[in-house]
């Protein structure tokens, strides 16, 4: 009994010194530079929201903060960089919606998105919405819903890529609305969007910041939004889930480090985040862009990111869709 006191009172004083330590940790940092690791070419949503925070967050925490981009296989070399580094807080990854599909569409995985990281936050999401060329006269989903059930895979859509976002979200509302619509993959979002306006494809996926100025001006006809609300920049733009309730598929953007860093650390990377996006000129820029600030916890953004391996993983094993 008496050892069993001894061995107890030493795990708990050793629990105490890790806290002390982490906690004088984190009132050191930063103490260098940090690096974001962006693993997609520059200009994209992940790039975009990554560089406006970090322009803020130098500020915030009185460091300088760099903003790599370190693309290739998809935004897996760049990811694994992190995975691999120091667990201290100086190298960090700022991921979009793919990364969550990335482990079940390549069989060359050396990380894992729960296991190899710490969530620091979820950035912002943001809806896509079902684009249609004009020509078509479709004025809402039921009309679409009637088009493709009568033309069946003679009606073709555009995709960003086999294993793009706006890919998987339409084979999701293929498989909920049971239409077999065929997609044609591009290489990248301007090329889908631009197959359509060119009337080479009925229509597409798009994210709400790339399609926003086409609907508005009348390139494109909006049918509706794939997230559980309605987006504040086409307000009155319906829900797929209004139409088949439980649809629901967004863009976002998440800022991770290694697996390890400190609690205390990512506490501190958390509250920067937080203070830098719901600042009100950050929000304006991202709301007007379509996005929506999300700025979660780490507990949050961690759950987030399980519920969307659970959605993706088995809409992709079930296509059987491999990118290697």
């Amino acid at each position: 009994m008496e050892q069993s006191n001894q061995w107890r009172a030493r795990v708990k004083l050793a629990v105490l010194a890790l806290l002390v330590m982490q906690t004088a940790l984190a009132q050191d940092y930063p103490s260098k530079p940090i690096n974001i690791v962006v693993p997609y070419d520059a200009g994209g949503t992940t790039d975009l929201v990554i560089r406006l925070a970090q322009s803020r967050m130098i500020a915030v925490l009185g460091q300088a903060i760099t903003v790599e981009n370190r693309t290739g296989a998809g935004g897996l070399i760049g990811t694994e960089v992190v995975a691999k580094a120091a667990p201290d807080g100086y190298t960090l990854l700022g991921t979009f919606d793919s990364f969550a599909a990335v482990p079940f569409l390549y069989s060359n995985v050396n990380h894992d998105p729960i296991r190899d990281f710490a969530p620091i936050a979820l950035m912002i999401r943001a809806p896509q919405v079902l684009v249609v060329n004009p020509a078509l006269g479709l004025k809402n989903v039921e009309e679409f819903l009637l088009l493709a059930r009568r033309k069946g895979p003679e009606l073709a859509f555009s995709t960003a890529g086999p294993g793009s976002s706006s890919r998987l979200t339409m084979e999701l509302f293929k498989t909920m609305a049971k239409i077999d619509t065929t997609l044609v993959s591009y290489k990248g979002g301007g090329p889908a969007l631009n197959a359509v306006l060119g009337g080479h494809v009925a229509g597409f996926m798009a994210s709400i910041g790339t399609a926003f100025s086409n609907v508005k001006g009348g390139k494109l006809v909006a049918l509706a939004v794939s997230s559980s609300k309605r987006a504040p920049l086409l307000a009155n733009v319906p829900t797929l889930a209004e139409t088949f309730p439980g649809y629901e598929a967004q863009s976002w953007v998440g800022l991770q480090a290694p697996a390890a860093t400190p609690a205390a650390i990512v506490r501190r990377l958390n509250a920067a985040v937080i203070k830098v996006l719901t600042a009100p000129d950050a929000r304006e820029i991202l709301e007007s862009q379509g996005m929506e600030v999300v700025a979660s916890t780490p507990e949050a953004y961690g759950a987030w990111l399980r519920q969307q391996m659970q959605t993706w993983g088995p809409i992709i094993q079930s296509l059987h869709i491999k990118l290697n």
